[in-house]
């Protein structure tokens, strides 16, 4: 290396070199980084791998690679500058990664050193120097004005970059003068072309065309109006004078810089918000505004502004009852104190990371802050101390380390507590808790600045401290309370939070059961007196009902009794004082009334007259029930209610005191007076059909049953009975009622299914939907299409009327609009391969409308009208024209078609004609035609027998003009052949006179020679077959001419038909009118990504499943239509696309099909498209010189792209894109290969679509105090050359991914990157389509103000499309079910119940309203794990309001395999159990009116309550027979004479079991198909469905419901379970389905069979089997369900050779042994180890329930022993104490022989073995005595083994509740292996159904039938797929 700068060693070195290197020699990992990824560009991989802890060399190494073509020289110096700073960062190297990372840039660097040389001098000095200034003078000098913001920020920042090596590289005092200028020349300007997001706000030089809008210059304008501000002072403890100087002159450019060094915001943020500010003005300002003399912003936009995001502040200062500091001084400059408050209020929001979840936290430190501004701006001293105020903060970080890293460490700190999610929700404080301490004054104790030491920051627990936190972070003592609300895990929840449902249900029950009971049974006995009396005790319940609600209140609220306020303690008191008073009185009072009786006639008329005469209990029930009265009139009177539930004033608070605890949210959540009526209609009709159901099929069969069983007298017990004098045979009725009782509760949740059902398809077809729903209704409607579109998809041009109605009069305007939107939508289906290149052109409507006198329709609508015209008026016999004109007329097209095809034929050769004479005869030919046709004399003047042959000629002519020719010669006198050959055709065939026309043309030739009538037709012009518009012309006219069938088929894709008829029909619906493109809300949308599929990788395309099945052959054969359009467009000449491009389209093909990244990106980026076609068409309709409204090609280039340019800004004004790609920096550094993939295919979607914004959170190491700490920064990239680029980086408290749920985490990391008024929320697994983008700007406007009178939407419903049916019957089901629920079932919630949430869905927020309300979605660990519909709670407690919208759709992925779908059914009901016990549902169940609380209750956790229920239901029924079995009470019943009627109670039970199993699932569905498509699709999806077996599918599914929402409430344990989105073509083997299923489905399962068969046993000898089969039908198919719907649904599941393997990996499992790292997937040790961790951390209460429910299990022993032959029907007890000793001698012999095996089987093998033959033969003697002596019988043997097991499962049970105990004592190990024993049992008696059926090769097929139906009906071959015969031949692009 030649001279250079500095100390260096012998070889030119630094000194620091040398260790480095000599270390290096030794390092084995030298140069690793490059060996992992082979595949990419090299040059990219050093700056994109450096370690976090030495980000800061990365851009010099990003300067190196970009001039190593330019300079390779300065490039080495460049990394040796980056190497010399990487060393002086790390010396030690002791970062993560910095060593390997040293080593591979050293290696590099010898390397280079040897192969470069200085280019343009000769030392190294120089070469820089020089090369500095050409680079300086080449692009940066060069460059301004010309080049664009983004291309200088590069510029300048290689140069800034270049200098600082230049710096180290040469002495200062050798730079030249010329070097040096050009330096601080970079440095002044170098801000200003910073790398930007949208507005390039500081670039100089060439102007963006964002930048030139009107409307960003206005909010720039208002935003840096500093006019007035005070320089912030700044005191600096340094005497040194320059740095005073420097801290006095920190200057601002605007107020949110102002801001800034006011109160210490960094520097990103401060960017980040300034555009934001700037964007939402100029969008808010610019609507319906006129663009003339636009120079500043009305007044009314800072003020609509300042409402919308000061409303939530506003509203707390109200309740909080304090001064809101929004103050406005008289004199002040209003619109710019305004913007200081909203930039304010933007900069503490874009800083606050986690503390966003916590708004009114936000408002308080706003509320600070804000009085601060105020200060400095008018009054500069304290209002109480009168000292001055301190301006100016130290620095950009005081912010975030003053203010919300303490409030971060006390979420961090609390979330320990939370033990990863084991912990209970009472022992730790969530977002909600720390919020609503800002709910109550006291949070102002709090002080400001904050004081650190206050309560809210004192952490009062001890946790481990953490090596990098602060010491002063733990203290000691209780944990804090929390506040108003404790989550407590219990179903009383469900009772505590929907009370008055279970009042009335209970009411009703008891009521119906008080009429029922009377004689008659007739519901008019009510009115008799006595009855009535006995209706009376409802109040009596009602008391004890609200005594426990009082209780519930009180106890359930205790952990957070520290938190109340001293009145809301009260109130608690009061309440359950009060309800314990009414409990009490009245029944005492009733006691007394009954020597009164009145009847109700008496009760009314006498009531006036002899009201002294009244009995107490009267007047004490009409004190009782008046606040119900008064209820029911703030009912009636909801805006009454509203405002008083609003109210602050104190006796209007006082007032409310009773009704409800003063909360700050759920206040006036009251509908207006028709929406409630609505809902209470529905409800109200639901209710009474309900309970004449229950009352006529339910309860009023069974009361005469029970009268009678009540009186019977049984004496003759089966077993041994405790109570033998017990009377009315109590258990008797409890067994008969349970399940009644239960189903009573339950079928109101099928009464709602029946309901929406009814009321969302008639609201449907309201709606329009489903109008046109096949091609041959599109076909019809078409003709109104155009008009419909232009009517509601595109806004009217100035001074248009609206249109009323469409008619059938079709504007060529409307057409030449539609057609530009309508060609783009077939040209993205085409480039989506859905449909093919003929149907492409088959489908667009021509552009060149102007040629022709009729509107020209697309080819698909006028196929075959020709050929058919032409039979027509071949075959025609009559004589008149009018007759067939009439005849063609009356096919609306056809009329069509003949004109279009006429003229577009008299053009095309009229245009090919070169010679006047020529075109002369051509055009007395068509005057010919016209003349004739207006003389009606065209059948006699010209011959239709002719026509045929014409026909036949002229495609022929058409298919040489399109044809691809060589030579010009040749291609010309095919032409010209057949063109004479049409014209002779024309004059000799058709028309009768047609000699007489080429005589004339003869004479009028003049003195030519007569044989000159051959060469006729001679001169053509060949340049016009090079035209392309003449070309698409000629394609439509053969297209006309030769599509003989009609096109009913085209297109043939499935999915492109159901696109073109939804878009079509969507235009017919209900939607707001179209806004211009700059009126339109301005929207973003964000989509959360964490480690999902990008796009996949050829390898994973190829890669080969244990069938032989790679993903690419799979889709062919799923997809073939569009396979085959794929290779046809891949293989078309005209792309010429390479191999490379053929294999990276080949990627494309398959991830658009899957559920990957790049799918959604793609499709969410048709917004933008649809966008910027919009302003194309506004542009060319304002400016329309041809009446066709197209932008003439001919206009120059410059205003091309002028108007492209401001197309694009107009969509960047309007439209981004953020994808939170939270882990995507250490993907990037990463060293496996997926996640280096990843991360490529991130970057390539970024430099694909240039506006695409990813951010993630960047974690770095980075020095402070001389410790090396984590630091985490949210970051924004966009792509940006061949890299992306950063834009913003703002830094964090701390990882903002640990304190809350991982996705509502990364989405709120992201929020502040996003802009806009409206926010559509995406997920991973979702797709848009371009004629849905079109509709955006329509849905937007339901967000206007005055669309529904003073109440706006916060949240748009939009329904989607589920796009993964076609994959098998398992994903149709599922599809279906989820196409019902995003459609029917929303429509229903929105619509007329008002209770539609938010689902996940592709919903647009209201944006400014959920930032200052807590975000997109609640984040608290484990209790907001259905995250998002907590959005929706949150929404609508905070008086948002909620709609639905079915106009338009976006696609979404659902799972598709079994045990994916059974994965994602586990997690939304473990979410609703978290919901149960969640504050939010218990504040909306006691704040809804009534009726919306019941609709609000089933449609969401009460749906999987009833599923819960449904289950119970057959567990008391079989429990209840089983107790009536056993003691001998049921033959006893059913044999007296008296009790015949019984059946009447088996026969309602029995309906009902079958009622409620599949019913629900179906009804919507069916409906919703009805609607959509067709009554009689409905049908037969339906049908085929259920040979689909899709009732079992449905059946075992509410078992994954019931036992998941249940466990969750009982023991917690909910997780994000991750369900995989792939595509399911693979066997699960048996092993995996028994662990996922096991305890869910299989235990449950085989307890039922047990009770059944010892139902069947016990009672057959007295039972007639066709009675029991009715009882019991349903529960063998629920049992069948649970047992075996896995294999059935497990593809290849009955496959012989997949069976054994099965078999074998299912035994290996079971031996294997456990231990600590095993998975487990590969030990059942592991795996039972695992199933139990929920009791491991469940508390006292759910143990407790745990051994209660297991001692169910000790009824079969206790029942069964009696019946035994060896008992000899002994009742005594003791017969039951010597099972116990049998079973208890049994294990003990099991555990000698278990224990032998281990302490003699290899010391003692001998012994061990004498002792089993002891035991052998000690059995075997038993056994002898029992069946001689004792009279054992094998019957017994059986029975024995039925009682015994269920008891060793009970005690199993109870051993694992109590492990810590039976730990201790030393027994863990025999109940583990009694546990493996029962495993070995379960497995055993699944699995050999299982095999058995394998052995039947019929059976694997029927299955694969059943499976893969969908397919098969589509003449797929997935049997093959299944086989694995696959053709290996085919290549991937044949």
């Amino acid at each position: 290396m030649a001279s250079t700068s500095g100390g260096r060693g012998e070889d030119g070195r630094p000194p620091q070199m040398q260790p480095v290197r000599s270390l290096s020699r030794r390092m084995t990992r030298a140069g690793t980084m490059m060996i992992d990824h082979p595949n990419e560009d090299e040059s990219a991989i050093d700056s994109e791998l450096v370690p976090s802890s030495l980000a800061s060399i990365a851009p010099i190494l990003r300067v190196a690679n970009d001039i190593e073509e330019d300079n390779p020289r300065v490039a080495y110096l460049c990394r040796f500058h980056a190497f010399e700073k990487a060393h002086r960062m790390d010396p030690t190297s002791s970062g993560r990664g910095v060593r390997q990372f040293k080593t591979y840039l050293l290696h590099k660097l010898e390397k280079e050193e040897e192969t470069t040389e200085p280019m343009l001098a000769k030392s190294d000095p120089r070469e820089i120097q020089m090369y500095y200034q050409k680079f300086y003078e080449n692009n940066i000098q060069d460059g301004e004005g010309k080049k664009t913001p983004e291309e200088m920020a590069k510029l300048y920042q290689i140069a800034t970059v270049l200098y600082d090596v230049l710096k180290t590289v040469v002495p200062q005092a050798r730079i030249d003068e010329q070097t040096r200028r050009y330096a601080e020349e970079v440095e002044r300007k170098k801000e200003q072309y910073e790398h930007y997001n949208i507005l390039p706000l500081y670039a100089v030089g060439a102007k963006t065309a964002v930048m030139e809008l009107p409307e960003i210059k206005a909010a720039i304008l208002a935003v840096c109006n500093v006019d007035n501000l005070p320089r912030p002072r700044f005191h600096s403890a340094s005497t040194n004078l320059d740095e005073v100087d420097r801290e006095s002159g920190r200057s601002f450019n605007d107020i949110l810089e102002w801001l800034a060094l006011v109160f210490g915001f960094q520097r990103g943020n401060v960017a980040n918000q300034r555009e934001h500010l700037i964007l939402l003005l100029a969008n808010i300002d610019v609507r319906k505004r006129d663009l003339e003399n636009y120079v500043e912003l009305k007044p009314s936009t800072v003020r609509k502004l300042m409402e919308k995001y000061f409303k939530n502040y506003r509203s707390w200062c109200k309740y909080l009852r304090c001064e809101s500091y929004l103050r406005f001084p008289p004199g002040c400059n209003e619109q710019q104190l305004s913007l200081l408050y909203i930039g304010l209020y933007l900069l503490i929001w874009g800083e606050a990371s986690n503390v966003r979840f916590m708004p009114e936290c936000l408002c308080y430190i706003f509320h600070n802050m804000a009085n601060e501004v105020h200060g400095i701006l008018f009054g500069n001293v304290y209002p109480v101390t009168g000292d001055t105020y301190e301006a100016g903060a130290p620095d950009e970080e005081a912010f975030l380390r003053n203010v919300i890293t303490p409030i971060y460490q006390v979420l961090r700190k609390e979330v320990r507590r939370n033990k990863m999610g084991k912990a209970s929700h009472s022992k730790w404080r969530n977002y909600d808790d720390l919020n609503e301490y800002f709910w109550d004054k006291r949070c102002f104790r709090l002080k400001w600045p904050m004081n650190l030491k206050a309560d809210f920051f004192i952490h009062t627990d001890e946790i481990s401290q953490l090596p990098n936190e602060r010491h002063d972070q733990v203290s000691h003592g209780k944990r804090k309370p929390k506040t108003n609300f404790v989550e407590a895990r219990t179903f009383w929840n469900l009772y505590r939070s929907f009370d008055r449902m279970w009042m009335f249900l209970v009411l009703s029950l008891q009521t119906m059961i008080i009429v029922a009971w009377h004689p008659s049974g007739s519901i008019l006995a009510i009115f008799s007196e006595d009855v009535f009396r006995n209706v009376l005790t409802i109040f009596i319940t009602s008391a004890f009902l609200n005594l426990l609600q009082a209780t519930l209140d009180l106890i359930l609220s205790f952990g957070a009794w520290k938190s109340l306020k001293f009145s809301q303690i009260m109130r608690y008191i009061t309440k359950f004082l009060m309800a314990a008073m009414w409990a009490i009185m009245l029944p005492i009072t009733y006691t007394k009334s009954v020597q009164h009786p009145t009847g109700l006639i008496k009760f009314f008329s006498n009531w006036v007259g002899s009201w002294l005469h009244q009995s107490l209990y009267d007047y004490a029930i009409a004190l009782y029930v008046l606040p119900n009265i008064l209820a029911a009139v703030f009912f009636l009177l909801p805006p009454l209610r509203r405002i008083m539930e609003r109210s602050n004033m104190r006796i209007v608070t006082f007032i409310m005191w009773w009704a409800q605890p003063k909360l700050y949210i759920g206040r006036g959540m009251h509908e207006e007076m028709f929406a409630l009526f609505k809902y209470t209609f529905f409800w109200v009709m639901l209710l009474l059909s309900k309970l004449a159901f229950s009352y006529y099929v339910e309860i009023l069969p069974l009361i005469n049953p029970t009268k009678m069983i009540w009186d019977m007298h049984v004496r003759n017990y089966k077993w041994h009975e405790f109570f033998p004098n017990a009377t009315h045979n109590i258990g008797v009725i409890i067994s008969i009622w349970g399940p009644i009782v239960l189903v009573y509760f339950m079928d109101t949740q099928i009464w709602y299914a029946i309901f929406s059902t009814l009321f969302g398809g008639i609201y449907g077809a309201f709606s329009h939907l489903g109008e046109i729903r096949t091609l041959g209704m599109l076909r019809s409607r078409f003709k109104f299409v155009p008009s419909a579109f232009c009517t509601k998809l595109t806004p009217l041009p100035l001074g248009h009327a609206k249109r009323k109605h469409l008619d059938e009069t079709v504007d060529e305007e409307d057409i030449a609009r539609f057609s530009q939107m309508w060609n783009k939508f077939i040209l993205t289906m085409r480039d989506e391969d859905l449909i093919s290149d003929r149907e492409r052109d088959l489908l667009l409507v021509p552009s060149s409308s102007g040629d022709v006198s009729v509107v020209q329709w697309p080819p698909f609508l006028l196929a075959s009208k020709i050929p058919i015209a032409l039979d027509m008026a071949k075959d025609f016999k009559g004589k008149e024209d009018v007759d067939l004109f009439k005849k063609i007329k009356s096919e609306y097209y056809m009329h069509y078609a003949v004109v279009e095809a006429y003229e577009t034929v008299r053009d095309i050769i009229y245009g090919l004609l070169q010679d006047e004479s020529d075109k002369r005869i051509v055009r007395e030919i068509c005057y010919e035609v016209d003349i004739s046709i207006q003389q009606h004399r065209f059948l006699s003047e010209f011959r239709m027998t002719g026509m045929p042959l014409l026909s036949d000629k002229l495609e022929k002519f058409l298919k040489i003009l399109l044809s691809d020719y060589e030579e010009d010669e040749t291609y010309k006198s095919q032409i010209i052949n057949v063109l004479q050959d049409i014209i002779e055709i024309i004059t000799q065939d058709v028309m009768v006179n047609g000699h007489e026309i080429l005589e004339r043309a003869h004479l009028q030739s003049g003195g030519i020679e007569s044989d000159k009538k051959e060469q006729r037709f001679e001169k053509i012009d060949l340049r016009l077959t090079q035209n392309i518009s003449w070309r698409e012309k000629v394609v439509r006219l053969l297209l006309l001419v030769t599509v003989k069938e009609s096109a009913i088929n085209i297109p043939q894709s499935l999915e492109a038909r159901r696109r073109m008829t939804f878009f079509a029909n969507s235009l017919f619906m209900n939607m707001p009118d179209a806004p211009r493109v700059r009126d339109m809300l301005s929207f973003s949308v964000l989509t959360p990504y964490y480690k999902e599929d990008v796009l996949y990788s050829e390898e994973e395309l190829n890669k080969e499943n244990e069938d032989g099945i790679t993903i690419l052959f799979y889709l062919q054969r799923i997809y073939p239509e569009e396979w085959s359009n794929y290779c046809e467009r891949i293989n078309d000449v005209k792309r010429n696309l390479s191999e490379k491009d053929k294999a990276e389209q080949l990627r494309q093909w398959v991830s658009y099909r899957g559920q990957t990244l790049s799918r959604t990106v793609r499709g969410m980026m048709y917004y933008r498209v649809a966008l910027e076609l919009q302003c194309f068409q506004e542009y060319t309709g304002e400016n329309a010189t041809n009446g066709g409204g197209y932008l003439p090609s001919e206009s120059n280039e410059d205003d091309q792209k002028a108007f492209c340019d401001r197309a694009r800004a107009l969509a960047d004004l309007k439209f981004t894109y953020v994808v939170s790609c939270q882990v995507y920096g250490n993907q990037k550094k990463s060293s496996e290969s997926r996640d280096r993939s990843c991360y490529n295919n991130i970057l390539q979607l970024m430099l694909k679509y240039p506006s695409l914004r990813v951010a993630y959170i960047d974690e770095r190491e980075e020095t402070i105090n001389g410790k090396s700490q984590k630091v985490f920064y949210s970051v924004l990239l966009k792509g940006c050359d061949k890299l992306d680029e950063e834009i913003y980086r703002i830094k964090l408290p701390g990882p903002p991914t640990e304190i809350g749920e991982g996705k509502p985490e990364n989405q709120n990391h992201a929020i502040i990157f996003t802009r806009g008024e409206a926010l559509q929320t995406i997920d991973m697994n979702q797709d848009n389509y371009f004629e849905e983008s079109f509709k955006m700007r329509n849905v937007l406007q339901e967000f206007d103000e005055g669309r529904r009178g003073k109440r706006n939407p916060t949240i748009l419903g939009l329904r989607e499309h589920i796009f993964t049916g076609s994959v098998s019957s398992l994903a149709w089901f599922m599809s279906n079910q989820e196409t019902s629920f995003v459609t029917i079932g929303q429509r229903v919630l929105a619509n007329p119940l008002r209770v539609r949430f938010h689902y996940g869905h592709p919903d647009i927020f209201d944006r400014i309203f959920h930032i200052t309300r807590g975000g997109i979605s609640k984040a608290s660990k484990i209790i907001n794990l259905s995250e998002d519909i907590f959005a929706g709670y949150n929404s609508t407690l905070r008086g948002g309001y909620i709609t639905h919208h079915e106009y338009i759709q976006a696609g979404k992925g659902r799972d598709v395999g079994m045990n994916q779908i059974s994965f994602f059914e586990a997690k939304v009901a473990n979410g609703n159990g978290e919901q149960t016990l969640s504050r939010d549902v218990y504040r909306l169940g006691r704040r809804f009116d009534f009726y919306r609380m019941l609709s609000f209750y089933f449609t969401t956790v009460g749906f999987y309550f009833s599923s819960m229920i449904t289950v119970l239901t057959v567990y008391v029924f079989l429990y209840g027979r089983l107790y009536l079995v056993l003691s001998g009470l049921e033959k006893e019943i059913l044999q007296s004479a008296v009790v015949h009627q019984s059946k009447a109670l088996e026969e309602a039970l029995a309906a009902q079991s079958v009622f409620q199993l599949g019913f629900l699932m179906v009804l919507p569905m069916v409906m919703e198909i009805g609607l959509e498509k067709g009554f009689r699709t409905a049908l037969g999806d339906f049908i085929i469905m259920q040979l689909q077996l899709a009732s079992v599918f449905f059946t075992f599914q509410l078992g994954t419901k019931a036992h998941y929402f249940g466990r969750t409430i009982l023991h917690g344990g909910s997780k994000y379970r991750a369900t995989g989105r792939g595509f399911v073509v693979f066997h699960a083997k048996f092993a995996e389905n028994y662990r996922l299923y096991s305890r869910s489905h299989f235990v449950k399962g085989l307890e039922l069979v047990i009770l059944l068969i010892v139902y069947q046993v016990y009672g057959s000898s007295y039972r007639s089997s066709s009675l029991y089969i009715y009882i019991t039908f349903s529960m063998w198919f629920l049992v069948t369900s649970w047992l075996f719907a896995p294999f059935i649904f497990n593809p290849s599941g009955f496959e012989w050779q997949k069976t054994v393997d099965d078999w074998t990996d299912w035994k290996r499992w079971m031996g294997n042994r456990g231990g600590i790292g095993i998975v487990l997937d590969k030990s059942w040790e592991s795996w039972w180890d695992i199933e139990q961790e929920h009791l491991k951390h469940t508390n006292l209460r759910g143990r407790v329930l745990e051994i209660l429910l297991a001692l169910r299990f000790l009824l079969y022993q206790y029942g069964i022993v009696y019946h035994l032959n060896i008992s000899h029907r002994h009742t005594t007890f003791l017969v039951y104490g010597l099972s116990w000793a049998v079973l208890l001698a049994v294990l003990l012999v099991l555990k000698m022989v278990s224990m032998g095996r281990r302490k003699f089987g290899t010391d003692f093998q001998v012994m061990f073995r004498i002792l089993k033959a002891l035991l052998f033969l000690g059995f075997l003697s038993v056994m002898t005595v029992l069946f001689v002596v004792c009279g054992l019988t094998i019957a017994d043997l059986f029975a024995s083994i039925l009682a015994f097991l269920p008891t060793g499962w009970a005690l199993l049970l109870i051993g694992q509740a109590l492990r810590s105990v039976f730990k201790g004592l030393g027994f863990w190990d025999s109940i583990k292996e009694l546990g493996r024993a029962y495993e070995y049992i379960m497995g055993l008696l699944i699995f050999t159904p299982i095999a058995v059926l394998s052995w039947f090769p019929f059976v694997s097929e029927f299955q694969t039938r059943l499976l893969f139906n969908q397919a098969f009906s589509r003449g797929l071959q997935i049997s093959m797929i299944l086989a694995g015969k696959k053709d290996k031949e085919t290549p991937s692009t044949k």
